[in-house]
């Protein structure tokens, strides 16, 4: 996957043809990817990224708040002007648990179309799962062990035991899989931002305690497989900004960071260390910044506890996912190429 203009192995990417569009909006984020087939894949011509929190406010409200609602829509009028500048003829845009969680959900997807001209569909968390692995699938070891791959979102978070080695020929293969009703967003609204380290390193307990019994669960599904050891695959901002932070880069680079290897080890203790640190402390670091300080360390518990539960090794990181499945789905179904390439 390469930006317009870059090739491929020394031959140019195909500049002529359909255009597709991939639109994913989250709980925390609204993301659009406008795309070309390519010669061993395809060519992103242009992107979009913007935080909306949409899904602020739901845990305890029940409802997708005005607030949250014009800023993502503001959000979805910028994609929309790029789909249409861009000429993109087919596109998929879909809605993930915000939109299945609000009471107010169906009016919302009511009101973008509306005033954007964007359909969203709001998919179950079974489409969520397999689009995400479908995304970044091409990063699973063939050779190797089951891979758990964990995409931890705005609002929900999905595990998927991926079968190694059944990419190769078609769709990757999904053993077993679960969506945790726990996000970066959902799961940092059950605690304040305390001031105070001893009130922190408790609340950063309460979010683990909330999330471990949902993996011992599936664990135990997987033992009844006779899964013991898996390779895993990470996917979602939080696991690509705390590589980022790992690796010490000054700022994210999605070079570096898409397909590289962190150990376990010190990436829970990085969780660890983040989880004590104070909002504006968090914010100072690098790679972090205003924007993450608030909900990292939700990301970081949910983290910890996967990786607690499933120790030692290492950590295959993706910045890839939903929107890269659903554009490997469109050209699929277009017999532009196999989507399993």
């Amino acid at each position: 996957m390469q930006r317009e203009g870059a090739g491929y192995g020394g031959r140019a990417p195909l500049r002529r043809g359909r255009t597709y569009g991939a639109l994913d909006l989250g709980t925390n984020n609204c993301r659009l990817l406008i795309a070309r087939p390519g010669p061993d894949g395809f060519t992103i011509v242009d992107a979009y990224s913007r935080v909306v929190r949409l899904g602020e406010g739901l845990l305890e409200a029940g409802r997708l708040s005005d607030a949250a609602m014009d800023r993502t829509v503001a959000a979805l009028a910028a994609c929309a002007d790029k789909l249409a500048r861009r000429d993109v003829r087919l596109t998929r845009n879909v809605a993930t648990e915000a939109c299945r969680r609000a009471a107010n959900g169906a009016r919302f997807v009511e009101r973008v179309y509306a005033e954007t001209g964007i359909a969203l569909d709001v998919i179950s968390a079974a489409e969520e799962a397999r689009l995400a692995v479908l995304g970044c699938h091409m990063l699973i070891a063939p050779d190797g062990p089951p891979a758990l791959v964990f995409d931890i979102g705005g609002g929900s978070s999905e595990l998927m035991l991926v079968k190694a080695g059944s990419c190769d020929t078609g769709e990757p293969e999904i053993l077993e899989w679960i969506s945790l009703p726990w996000g970066v967003v959902s799961l940092a609204e059950t605690e304040p931002q305390w001031p105070d380290a001893d009130d922190r390193a408790a609340g950063y307990a309460r979010m683990l305690e909330r999330v471990a019994p949902l993996l011992d669960g599936f664990g135990e599904r997987l033992a009844r497989r006779g899964v013991k050891d898996v390779q895993l695959l990470g996917t979602s901002g939080t696991i690509t900004t705390l590589a980022s932070v790992e690796m010490g880069l000054p700022g994210y680079d999605r070079r570096r960071v898409d397909g590289c290897a962190v150990e376990t080890a010190p990436l829970l203790a990085l969780c660890r260390s983040i989880s004590a640190r104070s909002v504006a402390e968090r914010a100072r670091m690098a790679c972090i910044g205003p924007d993450r300080a608030e909900l990292i360390v939700a990301g970081c518990a949910i983290l910890d506890a996967i990786l607690s539960r499933w120790p030692g090794g290492q950590v295959r990181v993706a910045d890839r996912g939903i929107r890269e499945g659903i554009l490997r789905t469109l050209m699929g179904r277009d017999g532009v190429w196999a989507s399993g390439r």
